[in-house]
């Protein structure tokens, strides 16, 4: 077996569940219809099948991150994978980290914007716009209590709108939850 991995990283990453994940092949129907699993859909993450064993809140939660980060309009796919990014290296999800960390990189063509994260942490000096979405994931995850007005008006100035800002509340919000589910079920650890 492979050792976990602890440094943030934009190799590809397994995670490993502490649990034992559904076997799909012995799955329920109501964990089949949560998956929302065909016939041509083989690929299902550990971490999923991890879910699957609570149907219900599955059902809900699938939904609800497909609306949150790949709906038309508001902020950019980009601009929800640097927030869910944000979150999840305040929260030191390597695995989410380095998943969102790729995907911004391949969808926004920047990978200095993740260098410079990974090389300075929290004290990453982005362009006024990446920053600012950076800023507020990590405002919002680190000190949610302490986020209101001023960076509201930041991010308003950056050329937010409404729906952009609640866009980045939802993508920054989401991996809040799902960070600290992933480090409590399980840990990542290179690809073999």
């Amino acid at each position: 077996m492979s050792d976990a991995v602890h440094e943030f990283t934009l190799d590809a990453l397994e995670w490993h569940p502490y649990v034992q994940p559904v076997d799909l092949q012995k799955a329920t129907p109501e964990q089949l219809d949560a998956l929302k699993v065909t016939p041509s859909n083989t690929k299902v993450s550990a971490y999923v099948l991890v879910l699957a064993q609570e149907t219900e809140m599955l059902a809900e939660r699938s939904p609800l991150f497909n609306d949150i980060m790949y709906s038309d309009g508001g902020l950019s796919r980009g601009g929800r994978e640097l927030g869910a990014l944000a979150a999840s290296f305040v929260n030191h999800c390597i695995y989410c980290a380095q998943v969102h960390a790729n995907r911004f990189i391949q969808l926004e063509k920047r990978p200095e914007v993740v260098d410079e994260i990974y090389t300075n942490g929290l004290e990453a000096n982005l362009g006024d716009y990446d920053q600012a979405l950076f800023n507020f994931g990590v405002d919002l995850t680190a000190h949610p209590d302490n986020v209101g007005v001023y960076q509201f008006y930041h991010l308003r100035e950056t050329g937010l709108s409404d729906l952009e800002i609640l866009d980045l509340i939802h993508s920054v919000a989401i991996f809040g939850w799902a960070n600290r589910l992933m480090h409590t079920l399980g840990e990542p650890h290179r690809k073999d």
